[in-house]
């Protein structure tokens, strides 16, 4: 630990853990009340990042920081959402290869010290971030406390797979890149034998649904499902639950932002 109370940990750069996920971020239209929220929730202590600005957060759990927050002008018509972000080796490259493949890009590329990002998103229309740089936390830490994994829901998994592999260097032959596989009806993204995110677009013998909307889903890992939809529902969102005793719920934050819960026994 630190003199200033903070914990150290080691510096780890987008480059040894190109490909997987690496951060998730919020943005909303009202700061205060998404701390509110989500403190109640999931338990997050709040801090401000000074590089990031007045309008942007740090979330903690046990001093680890775990995501960000960050206001948009109401005006501007930003969506409100969780997003993750994926580690790369170069920004620069990773949105050209997203462009060659179909892929839009809304942001980006952007220097935020330490590093540089951008916002895409995949031929599908599935909003996702990169990040190239220093990671906010140390990449062990982060996976200890961060989200259990992220998911995306969309039409066709494996043209999904095969546009994220490609843009994101899945499944290469560099050392320390993700591993791609299909488990029950998904595919599967693992980081060093750990399951970092699932794509997922019903049975391999189904066709693609037009009616899904495309679109990552973040889901946290929680101690306890029941308790954490009540505290959505006491502190002006909802929850979603297939019924009691449930080990997952979608809750739906005051503004409007989705994201999961998921039981910790579950992961």
């Amino acid at each position: 630990m630190k003199s200033d109370g903070t914990l150290h940990h080691e510096v780890v750069t987008s480059h040894s853990v190109f490909g997987a996920p690496c951060w998730v971020s919020l943005t909303t239209r009202d700061l205060r009340a998404a701390e509110a929220f989500y403190h109640a929730v999931l338990g997050w202590e709040w801090a401000s990042d000074t590089k990031m600005g007045d309008q942007y957060r740090i979330a903690r759990v046990d001093r680890v920081p775990v995501a960000g927050v960050s206001e948009v002008d109401f005006a501007a018509k930003t969506a409100v959402a969780w997003t993750p972000y994926f580690a790369v080796s170069s920004a620069d490259e990773t949105v050209s290869r997203s462009q060659e493949r179909g892929g839009t890009t809304a942001v980006g590329p952007i220097s935020l010290p330490p590093g540089r990002a951008a916002l895409l998103a995949d031929r599908d229309g599935a909003v996702f971030g990169i990040w190239e740089g220093e990671l906010v936390a140390g990449w062990e830490a982060w996976r200890r406390a961060a989200p259990a994994f992220i998911r995306l829901h969309t039409r066709d998994a494996f043209d999904a797979a095969m546009f994220y592999g490609e843009v994101l260097g899945w499944a290469s032959k560099a050392s320390g890149c993700c591993e791609v596989h299909y488990e029950e009806n998904e595919v599967v993204l693992r980081s060093e034998g750990d399951i970092v995110a699932r794509i997922h677009s019903g049975a391999v013998e189904a066709a693609p649904d037009p009616t899904i909307r495309p679109h990552w889903q973040i889901h946290f890992a929680v101690s306890d499902v029941e308790a954490c939809a009540r505290a959505a529902r006491a502190h002006g969102g909802t929850a979603h639950q297939q019924g009691v005793g449930s080990t997952e719920a979608v809750l739906i934050d005051p503004d409007g932002a989705h994201f999961t819960v998921t039981s910790k026994a579950d992961v």
